[in-house]
């Protein structure tokens, strides 16, 4: 039961037109949701991993749209992006996932899985290792992808993070990601 009245944020009462930003379109649409994974520790011979998990009977294609690396606590660290890989450990799903326009009622539930592991042994197998990125403790890394890493059912984009420069050192760190999802048609 809803304890709002219907938006009409889709039901504008004049003729207009504007360039709206993509992220923007897809949050009316009810098709953006952001979300993230918290306390991934890794170092001392481990790492950890958070991923968007597209699920093989979703329906929908998945847009990556922007990931932060922050709050790893202590070294530097080095976060690769890899793309339809099968990554060590047994994944969590995040329960930390919301819509971004929560005006809609219900609200709309992704069928995206975050999913996360740490203390993994091992590396990602499979797939395809696009970029890395590097930085130091209490910064944040961060990358704008404007939508434009899309993954059909059964992919996903996920984030590794290691320690090897000062790989002695217990780290931990959070990912957070943006998304939409477009259906298939």
């Amino acid at each position: 039961m809803c304890n709002y009245p219907n938006p009409s944020i889709n039901k504008p009462a004049l003729d207009y037109t504007v360039s709206v930003p993509i992220n923007l379109a897809k949050s009316l649409e009810g098709k953006y949701y952001v979300g993230y994974a918290d306390n991934l520790t890794f170092g001392k011979g481990t790492s950890a991993w958070a991923r968007l998990y597209n699920p093989p009977n979703s329906g929908i294609n998945l847009h990556v749209t922007v990931w932060t690396v922050t709050d790893v606590s202590e070294g530097s660290f080095r976060a690769q992006i890899w793309f339809n890989t099968n990554p060590p450990g047994t994944p969590q799903d995040s329960t930390l996932v919301t819509p971004s326009n929560l005006a809609y009622c219900p609200l709309p539930r992704p069928r995206v899985k975050l999913q996360y592991a740490t203390n993994v042994e091992g590396n990602p197998i499979g797939g395809i290792k696009a970029f890395v990125r590097r930085g130091q403790s209490e910064t944040t890394v961060v990358d704008d992808e404007q939508g434009k890493f899309i993954f059909p059912p059964g992919g996903s984009f996920l984030i590794f993070l290691s320690n090897p420069e000062t790989p002695d050192i217990s780290a931990s760190g959070r990912i957070a990601f943006g998304w939409w999802e477009e259906p298939i048609c």
